[in-house]
């Protein structure tokens, strides 16, 4: 794909059905705006933090001492397991009610890691946390998503490592419409999607960041975000619960290695969403054209200061990115090895 580096273009996202603009020159363009702040170094334990082990959160209660992983109810909810709104029918103007539950993972109890700077055997707690709450959320919600929100870039709460768990009875909008075009693809073809992008993807090694013999990571063909990633399962696998031993234990080394690749990139604690697209543990029996995917959307750009902005003609129009996919797949690739922070102790 070099003839496309120098050349404004537009790719096609057959998960999405969309289109995204293309623009490589830009790159080079002046930046007087906005610089994000770099965080400082962290200690293994704060006080004031809501948590860490043994500390008291906003609602009043106290933390366990935990020493794993540390599942427990978000005291601030976005969804809660009763609704009282009325369904509203009114033409365009439509209402539905829904229920829910939010649930919060802690991944260490060490305030000042992340999964960039935690080793394979911390980081497979969190993979059979994930599983464990699909399964069980699974079985009375119709949606599980699992996720984090990594940095103050990506509106984070809180430094401590941690993600999050909502769990409800819709379907949500981006997660409907990947389904959908999942589907008309299975329907068109009899294979999965996401299988066939990867029998493709083989053919264009220049966007694979790392791959093993369960695992692909590339920056996909249509990739939004700079440096985004797509983490896709090599066998086929509708969902987190799914996923076997062999598969969770090499899982657990390739989130070490990506995200240690993001941190090296800039040598900051790279700012990050990221999360899983599988369907729940109770509906896995019915996979039809799922395959599972993780998708990470950091917003970094061109240094540990300057971020990409969707705005402007990505709110109004649709998503533009300078750098090409393959461009960032290689400059993640040059950045894998051992996290800077541990060769500059």
């Amino acid at each position: 794909m070099d003839e496309y580096a120098p050349n404004v273009h537009r790719r096609w996202d057959p998960l999405l059905a969309e289109w995204v603009l293309v623009s490589p020159h830009r790159d080079r363009r002046p930046w007087q705006g906005q610089q994000e702040a770099v965080e400082s170094p962290l200690p293994e334990f704060d006080d004031d933090c809501y948590l860490c082990p043994g500390n008291v959160r906003a609602n009043g209660e106290r933390n366990p001492a935990y020493t794993d992983v540390f599942t427990f109810d978000n005291d601030f909810p976005a969804l809660l397991d009763s609704s009282g709104s009325p369904p509203v029918s009114g033409g365009l103007l439509q209402a539905a009610p829904v229920r829910g539950r939010c649930r919060v993972l802690c991944y260490t109890p060490r305030h000042d890691l992340s999964l960039a700077r935690m080793d394979a055997a911390c980081i497979a707690a969190v993979v059979a946390a994930w599983q464990r709450e699909s399964a069980d959320l699974g079985r009375d919600w119709r949606w599980v998503q699992c996720f984090e929100n990594r940095g103050a870039a990506m509106g984070c709460s809180s430094p401590h490592p941690h993600g999050q768990i909502w769990a409800l009875d819709a379907v949500p909008t981006l997660v409907q419409r990947e389904q959908n075009t999942q589907q008309a693809h299975f329907d068109a073809h009899g294979r999965s999607m996401l299988l066939d992008v990867m029998e493709q993807e083989a053919q264009h090694p220049e966007r694979i960041v790392i791959e093993d013999e369960h695992w692909l990571v590339l920056v996909p063909f249509w990739a939004r975000w700079p440096f985004e990633t797509l983490i896709l399962p090599k066998r086929p696998c509708p969902g987190l619960a799914s996923l076997d031993d062999a598969q969770c234990a090499a899982l657990s080394v390739v989130l070490g290695e990506l995200f240690r690749a993001y941190d090296n990139l800039f040598r900051t604690s790279f700012p990050y969403s990221f999360g899983w697209h599988g369907l729940p543990g109770a509906i896995e029996s019915r996979a039809g054209p799922w395959q599972l995917h993780g998708h990470c959307y950091p917003p970094l750009l061109r240094s540990a200061t300057v971020r990409k902005f969707m705005v402007g003609f990505e709110l109004l129009a649709e998503t533009q990115r300078d750098i090409t996919p393959e461009a960032a797949a290689a400059r993640l690739r040059a950045a894998r090895g051992p996290h800077w922070q541990e060769e500059s102790a």
